[in-house]
């Protein structure tokens, strides 16, 4: 059978809204994660048998890279959005407690969209770390893990991923009352290819999978921002309560 065209690759990716039943995985004959042997045998008078041997280790692998960067302005207000950038991880908002639930001071996880990825739903639920810097903070992925179908769940041992996020504010020298907040993201994906795919040229796995975390950080990384600045306007008009203001809508 003829490998899929990148025009057929491309057009499996979307974003989901609302989780729908998961597709059947494959029927796979052997885990992926042993080494199979196959015994190819001949007569009684032939050479000692032959063994085929198929190894994890030889597996492709597939890379994918996404960056995105956003900038806003942001209006100051009775007090200076530096000041807010500044506060300690402790004193954090989760923003959205739909989507994020705080695991200590400086530690939280995250649900993202459920998106799908050829016939496959996959919602990656991640755990950051927030580190504190003099004009904003720097996010960093501590660990990822899917959730989904058997088979989706099953590529867990199977793939690393990392992501940094830096955010900052800097003074808009042109006006005065406004500041500058950006988010400046990569992350980073290294998949072991599921014997389903090995059909589909590495390259195309890569593409796909770059697109979707493109899309991924085209929805999530605004709203992110929108609702940063949104808390940042409750804190400087002297709401201390902290609550979350996101309601885990796209």
């Amino acid at each position: 059978m003829a490998a899929p065209s990148y025009a057929a690759v491309s057009s499996s990716i979307r974003l989901l809204k609302p989780p729908s039943l998961y597709p059947k995985p494959p029927h796979l004959h052997f885990p992926l994660n042993h080494i199979l042997l196959i015994s190819l045998s001949g007569s009684a008078g032939d050479s000692p048998r032959s063994q085929f041997r198929i190894s994890a280790d030889s597996a492709p692998k597939a890379r994918f890279i996404a960056r995105r960067r956003d900038t806003i302005s942001v209006r100051q207000l009775q007090r200076p959005l530096l000041e807010y950038m500044s506060l300690p991880a402790s004193q954090y908002s989760v923003l959205d407690a739909e989507r994020i639930e705080r695991v200590n001071e400086n530690t939280f996880r995250c649900y993202v969209y459920r998106f799908k990825f050829f016939a496959f739903e996959v919602c990656p639920v991640l755990l950051v770390r927030v580190e504190e810097q003099p004009n904003g903070c720097c996010i960093k992925l501590l660990s990822c893990k899917l959730e989904g179908s058997p088979f989706v769940v099953a590529q867990n041992d199977k793939f690393d991923a990392s992501m940094v996020n830096r955010v900052s504010c800097d003074s808009n020298e042109s006006n005065s009352l406004m500041e500058r907040l950006t988010s400046d993201t990569v992350i980073e994906v290294n998949i072991e290819v599921p014997f389903a795919f090995r059909a589909i040229p590495v390259q195309a796995i890569e593409s796909a999978g770059a697109q979707v975390l493109e899309q991924i950080l085209e929805i999530v990384l605004p709203r992110f921002m929108a609702q940063l600045v949104k808390d940042y306007q409750a804190w400087a008009s002297g709401d201390t309560s902290r609550q979350p203001l996101g309601t885990g809508q796209i």
